[in-house]
């Protein structure tokens, strides 16, 4: 059996999306970067993607933004810079599809190896989309994803709310659970929550940032844990 990189009484692993899973990270900011261009806003990558958006849920993410450039906020700009991300994010994956970091996958079949529950929590609104065209539909024992948060009324990350009902929906309590992020709001999320174990996946040379977020455990990559 594969190390995983884990205490011994964790039973639950709670896996973030886009930078984590599939590398849509970098497809969510180029969509992002339009977006605001067509507004004449200012967004550069990937520092404003890294700082304001990323992990959150899109209306948040537009309102950050927003209120870093000192631009006047209002719902009518923030969903209309919404709905055009939304669009733009989706185009790109129809163009060209959604890849996964193999290693990552890899590190799933090995948790799912290990008799271990699985859930995916995403702020994205488009997860099963993005799910279904990486070929990962069937990898998770639950789903909480922007859809979710929206019909149940929970806060998005950096609030740990989407993480625990995805541990309450596999009967997990929150420390025998770990959280695996690349997003600074979603390591926030997980040390909120008090979980088991937060990893965070350097993936934007932020290690430091992500241990003073919340993360517990560092990686470039998830073959680290694999590898011991």
């Amino acid at each position: 059996m594969a190390n995983l990189g884990l205490p011994d009484h964790i039973t639950t692993c709670l896996f973030d999306l886009d930078g984590v899973i599939t590398q849509t990270a970098s497809v969510h900011a180029q969509a992002w970067k339009q977006a605001f261009d067509e507004s004449h806003i200012p967004f550069n990558l990937p520092d404003d993607y890294d700082d304001y958006v990323d992990g959150k849920p899109r209306e948040d993410g537009v309102r950050s933004v927003l209120a870093a450039k000192n631009v006047p906020v209002s719902d009518e700009l923030v969903d209309r810079i919404a709905e055009r991300k939304d669009k733009l994010f989706l185009a790109l994956i129809h163009q060209h599809g959604v890849q996964t970091y193999d290693s990552s996958v890899r590190y799933l079949n090995a948790v799912r190896d290990a008799g271990k529950k699985l859930a995916v929590v995403s702020s994205s609104k488009n997860t099963t989309e993005v799910l279904r065209a990486a070929g990962l539909e069937h990898a998770f024992d639950a789903q909480v994803d922007g859809i979710v948060a929206e019909r149940e009324h929970l806060k998005g990350k950096p609030a740990p709310d989407t993480y625990l009902k995805a541990a309450a929906m596999l009967h997990t309590a929150p420390a025998d659970a770990a959280v695996y992020e690349d997003a600074l709001a979603g390591v926030e999320a997980g040390r909120a929550g008090a979980f088991g174990l937060v990893v965070g996946i350097d993936r934007a040379n932020q290690r430091d940032a992500l241990k003073q977020h919340g993360a517990g455990v560092v990686v470039e990559d998830l073959a680290e844990l694999l590898d011991g």
